[in-house]
């Protein structure tokens, strides 16, 4: 299983169930959450969702031999097809990020409603360090969050951070003890079952209104500058470096 889907008093749960690989993302799998969203659109008994991991990670982003798949660069990839499905999801969409979230894994939760994370979370974006950039809108949204300096050690330095770390910059709501943190975020979502459906959609999309269309204009705009770059030296170095256990030289590079 890579994709779990359980629904449960109003509130549908989608678990990123690859443990052994820490979760990292398969375009087959893009493609499984893409299509329970739309499920979980569609089904009226559904109030909300909670997107979590299995094991000890959320997930460790995108996996690496997956960079090499061709759907991966074109204009219907199935990573734009989740990117396109998360952000225009209509219902709210609580984050339960247990372990390591890096990469995707960290830009998502741009655009959950609400995020919980456990004590333990740890936060990476190595884009740059992998010859690459950011992506899922994150260069428009994380400044706006957190701030542009901040944005700026994330997204463009790589710099690493905590759990208190992502509630201090407005990425995350609260931070809770691991074995709570799933039943928490379950909690939350079931209290939107007790309100009015319409109420709450109507809400949300008031709610990112101020975004209009730059968040769809800026995951196309990202991933125009993504495709060439996974296909250039620099990231060939930097993943053969990681899959070859050595430090990368970008020396050559000007």
């Amino acid at each position: 299983m890579s994709i779990g889907y359980q629904q449960d008093q109003g509130v549908a749960t989608i678990t990123l169930d690859r443990p052994e690989k820490k979760n990292a993302l398969t375009a087959e799998m893009y493609l499984a959450i893409a299509a329970r969203l739309k499920e979980a659109s569609a089904d009226r008994g559904v109030r909300a969702v909670v997107i979590t991991g299995a094991g000890n990670a959320f997930t460790g982003g995108n996996d690496l031999k997956g960079f090499a798949d061709p759907r991966f660069i074109q204009p219907d990839s199935p990573v734009l097809g989740f990117m396109q499905a998360l952000a225009g999801f209509e219902k709210p969409v609580i984050a339960a990020v247990n372990g390591i979230a890096v990469g995707i894994g960290v830009t998502m939760l741009l655009h959950c409603d609400l995020v919980y994370v456990a004590d333990n979370a740890t936060f990476s974006t190595p884009f740059t360090g992998l010859g690459l950039v950011p992506e899922f809108a994150s260069t428009l949204l994380f400044p706006m969050v957190a701030g542009r300096v901040r944005a700026t050690e994330v997204l463009l330095l790589g710099k690493p951070f905590l759990a208190a770390e992502a509630v201090a910059m407005g990425i995350a709501n609260a931070v809770l003890p691991a074995a709570e943190l799933l039943p928490h975020a379950q909690a939350v979502a079931r209290k939107f079952a007790a309100l009015p459906p319409g109420s709450v959609r109507d809400s949300k999309k008031l709610l990112r209104q101020a975004q209009g269309s730059a968040v769809q204009e800026t995951i196309m705009r990202e991933a125009s500058y993504f495709a060439p770059r996974l296909a250039g030296a620099e990231a060939r170095e930097a993943i053969a470096a990681i899959i070859e256990k050595r430090p990368p030289d970008f020396s050559k590079f000007g």
